[in-house]
């Protein structure tokens, strides 16, 4: 970093001048049109235009004769990327199955719909603009999923839910976690669309981060209903009713841990959500013993009981993030925080953690 002094011209216009080098690097000269972004959090930044970002707005693919699922990975890439419009070139003409995959990717992705359509072109173009979203309230709808997913799937367990509609809503969490992760990279690439989502970059990688999270708990209520639909009768597994009791702690630390990231709760409310991961553990832990000694134990419930620890972990996970603000924020300079905060995961399940800070 360079420090450069404010000069005022005659007019009254403030001026500063370029590094030389950076001009030179990115090909601006004089009478060289830049954006000047007036950022939300203070910010004022210099943007060269931006070739390869602007190229990118539109792609074009050529499709051969191959397997359908190329043309579905190529499409969800190419939205996670944040581009506008794809175009999939066949010279030979797509294949009715290929045709089949981007109906079934548009349906599944918010705001992608085929523009155009011949027998040897589709052009499929997004129709999301950033000033119509709102991430916060995107996350929260996740959550809402998630947790829904959740409970009717711990209820299953004890023949109280129905583990087919977890299954049914799975794709819901997905469609929305690829909606907040396509705007998280189109922020990353242009300031100009994280001002159109009206928050900062620090906001907008907190509710990335939540909403990764809440993703993979959707996952694990999906895993639970499985185990669910898998067991003839559920009534008749006694743990069952322990595993779904220590599974609404698990979801009080998701609330809670959501509640720091998405609503700006004090660091009472992570180390609540901390609180309510280690009470999950030690239940967690209590059960497995208890289904391992029993001789009659119905061991698929053990992955069931795995994925409701797996949730407080990733409730954990956001409940850190929300906590790292909390420290920033100054609210900690007198707290003595104990012993509750770790760093994270301390064996070797499958449990994320935010590898960036905030």
């Amino acid at each position: 970093m360079e420090t450069r002094k404010i000069q005022r011209v005659s007019n009254g216009t403030f001026t500063v001048s370029l590094p030389r080098e950076w001009a030179e690097s990115q090909g601006v000269t004089a009478g060289t049109v830049v954006d000047l972004h007036t950022h939300i959090d203070g910010l004022l930044v210099v943007q060269a235009p931006d070739r390869e970002y602007d190229s990118a707005e539109e792609t074009t693919v050529q499709v051969t004769d191959g397997p359908p699922n190329r043309v579905e990975q190529t499409l969800r890439a190419a939205y996670a990327g944040g581009h506008e419009a794809v175009v999939l070139d066949a010279a030979d003409g797509l294949t009715p199955e290929q045709r089949r995959a981007v109906r079934r990717v548009t349906r599944s992705l918010a705001g992608m719909t085929v523009d155009e359509e011949s027998d040897d072109r589709v052009v499929v173009r997004n129709l999301l603009d950033a000033g119509d979203v709102s991430v916060r309230q995107s996350v929260r709808h996740l959550q809402f999923v998630a947790l829904s997913m959740h409970r009717e799937a711990t209820a299953a367990l004890t023949g109280d839910g129905c583990a087919e509609a977890v299954t049914d809503r799975d794709g819901e969490a997905d469609r929305l976690y690829a909606m907040v992760d396509r705007q998280f990279g189109r922020g990353l690439a242009r300031l100009d669309e994280i001002d159109a989502l009206g928050v900062t970059r620090q906001e907008l990688f907190r509710l990335h981060a939540t909403a990764r999270e809440l993703n993979r708990i959707a996952d694990h209520a999906e895993r639970i209903a499985r185990v669910a639909s898998a067991v003839d009768d559920p009534t008749e597994i006694p743990a069952a009713d322990d595993v779904a009791a220590v599974a609404a702690t698990a979801r009080e630390a998701v609330t809670d841990a959501v509640d720091t990231t998405v609503a700006d709760a004090d660091a009472e409310t992570a180390f609540a959500a901390l609180a309510a991961r280690d009470r999950v553990r030690e239940e967690t832990e209590r059960i497995d013993r208890r289904l391992f000694e029993a001789s009659d134990c119905e061991y698929r419930l053990t992955r069931a009981l795995d994925s409701v620890r797996q949730t407080a972990e990733h409730a954990a996970t956001v409940a850190h993030i929300g906590l790292r603000t909390a420290v920033r924020r100054g609210e900690l300079a007198e707290t003595q925080t104990g012993d509750t905060v770790d760093s994270g995961s301390d064996d070797g399940d499958d449990r994320s953690s935010a590898s960036s800070d905030d």
